[in-house]
């Protein structure tokens, strides 16, 4: 018999609250936020607020159809386009979208049909020449029979969204979804992955595992956002901003560091 290699366990630990350093008041500030050098944007289902980062004005919007765009849920910059996750949650069968639009003119570019996948895109990312995106799953509202919280899945896609990878999220960070699911995650330059549900204030910081198909759960980070989507600032790399639905804010985080695992 050839030598065993064991794997360590990932144990997460519990980080000190980041630190709200401002507040943006956003009307549509109700599903999750994306930002880039000089916006941030304010995303509600079928609308998009585009506000001046230095001074909170309000200097563009996007207003859609709600039947055709009935639940966008979370978006990123990437190279200079609004890229988006949709679905069509509540109803089922689950069905999901990518919206793409023009941030400078606050317009709607172009549609990625995903069609039905594993569960309900929920957010979106870019990196390493790969799209990562997170399909959730619910235990009431918007679930499908059999595919509760604990279904929620992390899938990497090439360019031409073909699926090459899946992982689902630890035990411990699912039980905090319950009964939703994941609302929200973002890339930090240090190749950590910081995720959210879609309630708790708090931040789960994640990585890929060396072993397995199981994420790993690094830390957890108290936080004022109530859960949705999130966006780091680009220029910024400890600063990330996420939404409280219940004060209608775009709310700016400055993170406490992770040690390197």
């Amino acid at each position: 018999m050839g030598p065993v290699l064991l794997l360590a366990a990932v144990m997460a630990v519990d980080l000190p609250a980041a630190e709200v350093i401002r507040r943006y008041p956003a009307e549509e500030a109700r599903q999750g936020v994306a930002a880039d050098a000089r916006h941030l944007y304010a995303v509600d289902n079928s609308r998009i607020g585009k506000y001046d980062k230095a001074t909170g004005a309000k200097v563009g919007a996007w207003s859609g159809d709600p039947d055709r765009f009935p639940h966008i849920n979370a978006c990123v910059m990437v190279k200079a386009e609004l890229v988006c996750a949709a679905s069509n949650y509540p109803d089922v069968p689950m069905t999901s979208s990518v919206e793409v639009f023009d941030p400078r003119r606050m317009v709607h570019l172009r549609s990625i049909p995903l069609g039905q996948q594993s569960g309900s895109l929920t957010w979106v990312e870019w990196r390493d020449g790969a799209w990562w995106a997170t399909f959730a799953n619910y235990d009431g509202r918007g679930g499908e029979p059999g595919r509760g919280h604990q279904y929620t899945r992390f899938v990497r896609f090439d360019s031409q969204w073909r699926a090459t990878g899946g992982w689902s999220f630890p035990a411990a960070v699912t039980a905090r979804f319950a009964p939703m699911s994941s609302s929200g995650g973002a890339w930090a330059r240090d190749g950590r992955l910081y995720v959210t549900g879609h309630d708790h204030a708090e931040l789960y910081v994640l990585a890929l595992p060396k072993g397995g198909a199981t994420l790993d759960h690094l830390a957890t980070i108290p936080a004022a956002i109530e859960g949705q989507a999130i966006a780091f600032d680009p220029g910024s790399p400890r600063v990330l901003y996420g939404i409280s639905r219940a004060r209608r804010e775009i709310v700016a985080l400055r993170l406490p560091p992770v040690e390197p695992r």
